[in-house]
């Protein structure tokens, strides 16, 4: 089941996507996920709003990882966050490009949510921000993302790092071509769980669409939906590397801490393997386009 994202190995084509906080689960919050992961030897995308430093979880393990990033107005603090993986031996940047503004999320708006604070941008930013309409995590988001975020963004990233660049939040063909155009190093696809855009597609439903857009030029990863082994099974056969897992990750950490991550990815492997071994492959290489019919096709044969 072994297989490598941008040259490195890793032991089955599941990774841990970046998901903000993780000590609203469990105390040791993303040291313990980075343990896990490292256990697992697989690679964990730490998110900028975590609730671990950067400098924290890298010194937690050794491990590749890589760095999810946000785009702030205050270019002078992405660029040292950008400086801080990097000296910090994060191995790639994870840019998110499908936030421009936080979504709309009724449940923290209704309960006003407060977030704890964002530990990777003390001393940078000033985050508290008058919360008495809602979340404070959504006046956050508006008060300091960069809502102009463009293409050429991308090109000043490449400018002050050598960490390759993946960018995150693609959903369409013009997108994925456009991405591979200005050299990028990957693309997630993504409608970041869900949670910004009401009625955006299911991300498996267009991830053919991206995979054939790029055309093997770079490799593209799958991120939404993944519960089962046979979720990564699907993806892998409509041309994703890898996937990311997010949810799952959070629940696993919850219930029993670092273990309980570990055994949430050894659970999603062992289902791997399963499908698989009854699916005839003996090795991720083997499974192809022939192993899942889409709801189109199985219209179209109908007829």
């Amino acid at each position: 089941m072994s297989t490598t994202v941008l040259g490195y190995n890793i032991s089955a084509p599941i990774m841990i996507a970046p998901t903000a906080l993780h000590k609203l689960a469990h105390p040791e919050g993303e040291a313990a996920t980075a343990r896990a992961a490292a256990a697992s030897k697989t690679i964990m995308i730490l998110s900028t709003t975590s609730s671990c430093t950067v400098e924290e979880v890298a010194s937690s393990c050794n491990a590749v990882r890589f760095f999810q990033l946000y785009v702030y107005k205050r270019r002078d603090i992405t660029a040292a966050l950008v400086h801080r993986a990097e000296k910090n031996g994060y191995n790639a940047l994870v840019l998110t490009v499908d936030v421009p503004r936080l979504g709309r999320r009724e449940a923290d708006i209704k309960n006003k949510m407060i977030a704890p604070r964002l530990k990777n941008l003390e001393g940078l930013l000033s985050i508290e921000v008058d919360s008495n309409s809602g979340s404070n995590l959504e006046a956050y988001a508006k008060a300091t993302m960069d809502a102009s975020l463009c293409w050429k963004d991308v090109e000043w990233l490449r400018s002050i790092t050598n960490m390759p660049i993946l960018i995150k939040g693609i959903l369409t063909r013009e997108d994925a071509i456009k991405a591979a155009e200005i050299g990028v190093a990957g693309i997630v696809v993504s409608n970041h769980g869900a949670r910004q855009l009401d009625y955006s597609p299911a991300t498996i439903t267009v991830l053919e669409e991206v995979v054939h857009a790029v055309g093997g030029k770079i490799p593209v990863l799958f991120d939404g939906g993944v519960r089962r082994g046979t979720d990564v099974f699907k993806a892998l056969a409509l041309g994703a590397q890898a996937v990311l897992i997010g949810r799952p990750v959070v629940f696993g950490l919850a219930a029993k801490g670092e273990h309980g991550v570990k055994r949430v990815i050894q659970m999603l492997k062992d289902e791997l393997e399963l499908a698989m071994a009854l699916s005839g492959c003996p090795s991720v290489k083997d499974i192809n386009r022939s192993h899942v019919r889409t709801e189109r096709e199985r219209l179209l044969s109908m007829l």
